[in-house]
């Protein structure tokens, strides 16, 4: 495996860590820093496919998300299940296989963001 020279790698290095710095930043004001890296995954995997298939996402099709696809079982539904505890997903409905959408708190913004 190549890497490159080392100013090359430096500079990945760089652009990697300011990536991550404006991440933490987002992640900080929305709210989610609280949560484990699992629980964001499950809610960015969440939003991409409610943009896609709407508003209603199974969690099979959670499962089957590029972003979850190495994250075990019972990980997953540890996760899945303290998101909608806190408020972030919530259940649709009385659905006979496990639906959810985004939750209350994602959608209504912090009280102290309010104008």
């Amino acid at each position: 495996m190549v890497l490159g020279s080392e100013e090359s790698v430096l500079a990945n290095l760089e652009a990697i860590f300011q990536l991550q710095s404006v991440l933490r930043q987002m992640e900080s004001d929305l709210g989610l820093d609280g949560l484990s890296a699992n629980e964001k995954s499950i809610l960015l995997a969440v939003h991409n496919l409610a943009e896609t298939n709407g508003p209603i996402v199974e969690s099979f099709q959670m499962r089957r998300h590029i972003l979850l696809e190495k994250v075990a079982q019972a990980s997953f539904h540890r996760a899945l299940r303290s998101l909608v505890d806190k408020g972030y997903l919530k259940k649709a409905g009385e659905t006979k296989t496990k639906a959810y959408s985004l939750g209350e708190k994602l959608i209504e913004p912090p009280v102290n963001s309010r104008i």
